[in-house]
């Protein structure tokens, strides 16, 4: 690549050749806002091509996220066959879509601005469905699109080379740029320019597409015929611009620039100063959205300025505060460079975007995502590595296993479990909040790898080998010995004996001797009651806890022992029928066939794959009317982001137990007053809000505003929660993070005297290795914004290195750690034992394997007390 420098003088020539360009509107200038949303956007990029019916389902499960009112989606890395065109010409020419709101002007179009100045070297009408209305959920009529293989006319580049003095710069780089503005004056012509809109240009560029509609996304794929179309990289949208025009698809997501498609959650507050900035670099938005800009501002700083991805994403993201003191010195000198130069074009606000775009200079396909300073926006990534690669980013995590899911039933080498899965922490000097996808060329086929802002790579361990889809054909005799072996272990009902026979075992074994095991004790989970529990609690183990696979992929281990769970629990007899088993299966068929419990100690089995994700009809719904039955036992799996789970069973809910498998969705256990719910996996976002009493044990990573407005209950957590937990938490809380938070743990929290039943927090900044090893991450809290503006309760952080320090607190102090606070502390460090194998003595009070005192161990935080408050106290005692 040139000097930044040298780049950086091309690209201003460039900009003055924009100066026969003219505004549409004033800098700035924007009608009146939508109402903000919370919007659903989804993404993955695969080394191998996938049709487009795996974007399908993820986008079906966010409809919560949209309103039907704009949805679209864009892929990159086509298949040249289902275009129509040669491999050479999907590479080197220009892909320009364009929808035609009035397809009476399409020759105008072409007339004007197709012909005159473009070498057409493939065009036709995308297929679509015969009629619009034969999708029940459309209200209006999607555009039709045509498409064009186009190069600039060799004439035509050479007059426009001369006349804007662009001598020297590279004639592919210029010609990107004839594109560019040629695209603009179309859109500004029969678009922007116009009361009623005639046609604007979706796409453009090489080897990229867009199509969006007045709708949801997903239909965009059913309306033209892309549910078999393939592709590399797909991504989606749900919801509508929060600004901007919404009564036809121009306003609607991805929005585009050259070679890339971008898709956001979110809203900017700075619209203005964002379009104010661009117009005076002759760069004007047409469409009046935030997301508009951001496109913008992205090409401006990539394509026409020549910035490194990581300079692209300082200017959109800037790293301020104490991760801007924690960067390397000459990484701060540049990124001042960067902020004082573009501070006034960083979008301001919540938001999340995702960007897919084809890098043609380095034959590179990429997926990025990059979140907000504040991480204001839910988010999560996703990797699979294996003989095939996808790296994910989405909103939920449920839609990330939904695509999952939709890929392993098209072809075995997909798992339907990631390898792993987390979240970027915005503007931080740990990655910058943004993760990069990349697909590039190798041996005849595309390799994925994934790296942060920083180009720190991200990977699965590469010596665990994934399932081979072989599935052991085991002989009766063979399955009588295992079952003899087998069956004095299942005389402990808890699973424990099962589990860590199988723990000691998995680390050698090949997949053929774990599926051999897996199918022996499906068949005896039917014999009887007391061997499904025990053989349902072993495999339950097996999913929540870590302990070493070996050179087995542990996501693999997961989904062998997933599949058999649902094989025990589809052989639960149905809702209805006459059976001496206390366990009873409900599903949508059954679902108004709901009775008592046969049994008090009765357990209903829900499978939820049927039932949508929100609702009158939703599942929650049914768990509530089983409860009013009389249903105290809950074993719920097939979970596909479903919502609520927990929620409306009224007050004083003692003694119910909810046990939630596969893909859990928000809101799960919001204002429970008295039960307890597992979760087994990771949870979604907005979990325990307003929970009042009660035990929620989340066996993985918590989302977005967990614990929001809390009154009290306990809580463990194996992993991580992401941005804001415990905001505005009061009362009585008592929550165990065996991981840590990304930014604002316990802000304004409320929870009174930590010694008169107040609330608290205890993190313990620790994680598991692929080898189910406990060990301490890198900083307990990385981010700032801990205990914020906190009025009660207590932080309590293990830290035996003293790594947290004042300048990450905002009202709060670090005071001594007291044999009191121990005594406090603990009995739920002893529950957090049980619950997860997080041994107090060998894991937490053992540091650099020296078993320390729990004051040499834990910190603790407390809220500053306010001077006026203090002197209120005195004036009151």
């Amino acid at each position: 690549m040139k000097s930044n420098g040298c780049m950086f003088d091309q690209g201003n020539r460039l900009l003055a050749s924009r100066r026969d360009l003219s505004p549409t509107f004033f800098p700035g200038q924007t009608l009146k806002p939508e109402a903000e949303g919370g919007c659903g956007v989804t993404g993955f990029a695969a080394s191998i091509p996938v049709s487009g019916r795996h974007i399908f389902q993820p986008s079906v499960q966010m409809h919560n996220r949209g309103n039907g009112k704009g949805g679209g989606i864009a892929a990159v890395g086509l298949d040249p066959d289902s275009l129509g065109v040669s491999r050479e010409i999907l590479d080197d020419d220009y892909l320009v879509q364009i929808a035609y709101l009035d397809p009476e002007v399409r020759s105008l179009v072409e007339e004007q601005f197709i012909k005159p100045f473009l070498r057409i070297d493939h065009a036709g009408r995308l297929s679509a469905m015969a009629d619009w209305r034969d999708l029940p959920g459309l209200t209006v009529a999607p555009p039709e699109v045509w498409r064009y293989f186009v190069r600039v006319k060799t004439e035509v580049l050479q007059h426009f080379i001369q006349r804007h003095h662009l001598h020297g710069i590279s004639w592919r780089r210029v010609e990107d740029e004839f594109i560019s503005q040629n695209c603009y004056r179309l859109n500004q012509t029969f678009y922007a320019s116009l009361g009623e809109k005639k046609a604007f240009v979706l796409s453009q560029g090489r080897n990229v597409m867009i199509l969006k509609i007045v709708g949801y996304a997903e239909e965009a794929a059913l309306y033209y015929n892309l549910l078999d179309f393939k592709a590399h990289i797909w991504i989606a949208h749900q919801r509508y611009p929060t600004r901007g025009r919404v009564w036809h698809p121009g306003g609607a997501h991805p929005f585009a620039a050259l070679n890339m498609a971008l898709v956001h959650n979110g809203d900017f507050a700075n619209y203005h100063s964002v379009s104010e900035y661009l117009s005076q670099r002759q760069t004007y938005p047409l469409f009046l959205t935030d997301t508009e800009v951001a496109v913008l501002m992205f090409d401006l700083l990539h394509r026409v300025y020549g910035y490194p991805l990581e300079y692209v994403i300082e200017a959109l993201a800037p790293t301020t505060e104490r991760d801007f003191d924690l960067l390397p010195a000459k990484r701060r000198e540049i990124y001042r460079l960067i902020q004082a130069s573009h501070i006034h074009g960083s979008p301001d606000g919540p938001w999340f975007f995702i960007i897919a775009r084809n890098d043609p200079e380095h034959q590179r396909y990429e997926l990025i995502g990059i979140t907000d300073t504040s991480m204001l926006r839910p988010q999560v990534f996703a990797l699979q590595d294996g003989e095939v690669q996808i790296g994910l980013l989405c909103s939920e995590k449920q839609a990330i296993d939904a695509t999952l899911s939709s890929l392993a039933q098209e072809d075995r080498r997909f798992c339907p479990v990631a390898d792993i899965y987390w979240n970027a922490r915005g503007g931080s000097h740990t990655d910058g909040g943004a993760y990069i996808f990349s697909l590039e060329p190798k041996d005849g086929r595309r390799v994925l790898t994934c790296v942060d802002k920083f180009g720190v790579l991200k990977a699965a361990p590469w010596y665990q080998k994934p399932w081979g889809g072989d599935i052991p054909e085991i002989s009766a005799e063979r399955g009588d010995e295992l079952a003899a072996d087998l069956m004095p272990l299942l005389e402990d009902e808890s699973g424990q004996a099962m589990y860590q026979y199988l723990r000691q075992r998995l680390f050698k074994w090949y997949y053929a001797t774990y599926l051999e095991h897996l199918q022996v004790l499906t068949r005896l989970s039917q014999q009887s009651d007391q061997l499904k529990s025990a053989i349902i609690n072993a495999l339950t183990l097996v999913i929540d806890r870590r302990f070493d696979p070996g050179d087995k992929k542990r996501s693999n281990i997961i989904m062998l022992t997933i599949k058999a769970l649902h094989d025990i629990f589809q052989a639960i007899p149905p809702m209805g029928e006459l059976h001496p088993s206390r366990y009873r299966r409900l599903d949508w068929q059954t679902r108004e066939q709901i009775t008592a419990p046969p049994q008090p100690d009765a357990i209903l089995v829900l499978d939820a794959s049927g039932f949508p994700p929100e609702g009158d009809d939703c599942d929650a719904r049914y768990q509530v009317q089983a409860y009013h039955l009389g249903w105290k036992r809950f074993i719920l799996y097939s979970y596909r982001g479903q919502r609520f789970t927990g929620c409306g069973f009224g007050l004083e809910t003692d003694g119910v137990r909810l046990d939630v498998y596969d893909s859990s969705g928000d809101y799960l256990a919001s204002g429970i007053d008295g039960m307890e719910i597992h979760v087994h996996g990771n949870a979604q976002d907005q979990l325990g809000q307003i929970m009042k009493r009660g035990k929620l044990v989340v066996h993985g990573d918590v989302g977005q505003t967990f614990m929001y407005g809390a009154k009290g209950g306990e809580v463990y957590v194996l992993g991580n929660a992401a941005g804001r937990p415990l905001i505005n938490a009061v009362g009585r809380p008592k929550v165990v993070i065996n991981g840590t938070a990304l930014d604002f743990l316990a802000e304004s929290f409320m929870a009174g005297d930590v010694f008169k039943d107040g609330g608290f927090v205890i993190v313990n900044g620790m994680e598991f290795d692929e080898r189910g090893r406990f060990r301490r991450l890198p900083s307990p809290y990385p981010g700032s914004n801990l205990f914020s503006l906190a009025s009660g309760g207590a932080v309590y952080i293990r830290d035996p290195y003293g790594m947290v320090s004042t300048d990450q607190l905002n009202g709060g102090e670090l005071v001594p750690f007291t044999e009191a606070d121990w005594r406090l502390i603990r009995p739920y460090l002893e529950e957090n034992e049980r619950l997860f194998d997080i041994g107090i003595e060998r894991d937490l009070l053992t540091v650099d394997s020296r078993r320390c005192p729990p004051e040499e161990v834990y910190r603790k935080i407390q809220p500053v007390k306010k001077t006026v408050l203090s002197k209120l106290e005195e004036a009151w005692e």
